[in-house]
This record gives structure tokens, sequence and C-alpha cells, in this order.
């Protein structure tokens, strides 16, 4: 296996590495941004968007829905791409630092964990309604939201690709 993809592979954490990695960047008192999605078909939008989270701190932790957890929010032909797929696609990106799976229905139990400086969502949810909002304020940390980029939709995406079979 190459180099490469070993560093790729590193980003992806189990609950007993994201433990270890929190304690490495705390210690070095690294601004942790935090969001989380299905992004199971990955597009322009996702990358504009993750790339203006990843500006707002030191790091980017990219809670990812599992495939269950996708199947439960989307129905059951989704996901398009399972969850090893999706996590390192997201991994593979220069500016995401850490990738962390999670099957419950809201990661709100991942964000108390992270316990990041900015809790990052789309601008189609108000940053009262984004799930975590309570904790991630009561330690002084920011709710932010973020502009989508217009013309980009898995949905969109998706309708494309089903008109043209």
């Amino acid at each position: 296996m190459s180099h490469k993809i070993d560093i790729i592979k590193r980003k992806i954490l189990a609950d007993h590495e994201l433990d270890r990695w929190l304690a490495q960047v705390r210690f070095k008192n690294r601004k942790i941004v935090f969001t989380n999605g299905c992004f199971d078909v990955l597009h322009r939008g996702h990358v504009d968007y993750l790339t203006r989270a990843s500006e707002l701190g030191d790091l980017l932790v990219v809670g990812l829905n599992t495939d269950e957890s996708v199947r439960k929010l989307k129905g059951p032909s989704r996901p398009y791409l399972d969850e090893e797929t999706r996590a390192f696609i997201l991994a593979s990106l220069g500016f995401t630092s850490a990738i962390v799976l999670f099957g419950e229905e809201t990661p709100l139990a991942l964000i108390q964990k992270v316990r990041p400086d900015v809790l990052v969502k789309g601008s189609d949810y108000k940053p009262a309604e984004i799930v975590g909002y309570d904790l991630v304020t009561s330690w002084g940390g920011q709710v932010l939201t973020i502009d989508l980029t217009p013309g980009f939709s898995s949905t969109q995406i998706l309708g494309k690709i089903s008109d043209k079979r």
C-alpha cells in the first residue's frame, strides 16, 4: 500500500483513536471546527462548504453518518457509496483533519465528545436549530452557518443521472 493512502486512512478515526487525537490537539491548543453529514455523492457544493468550514479554525473534524443512519435519514436506496468509501474520499481532502463515523440519529454525542470551538452547518439551517447549538454555546463556542453553493446538491445530481437513464 502506498504511503499517501496510509496518510489518508490515518485521518479516519475510530472512537478510541479520536480520544487520543483530541488529547493531542487540545494540548496544542488548536481551534477545532466540527461539521457533519452524509456526504453520499460528494460534489463541488460539498467541497466549497468544507473548504470554507476549514478556514474557521485550525482543524476540521467531519462527523460522517454510517450507512445505517443514512438509510434511516434518506431511505432504503441510500447511501450510494458505502461509509468506508465516503470516509476515504473525505479524508483525501487536504483540509480535513479527522473523519469520525457516527450511527446515532444526530451527532450530539460526538459533538459533546469533540467539544469543538466552532460548529458549522449549511445556511439551510438557522444556528439555533442546529443540533449541538446549546452545548457548543454553553462552553463559549460559536455556531455558524455557511452559504450553500447555488446549483449544486446531491438531489439535483441524482435527478440528472436518473433522467439520463
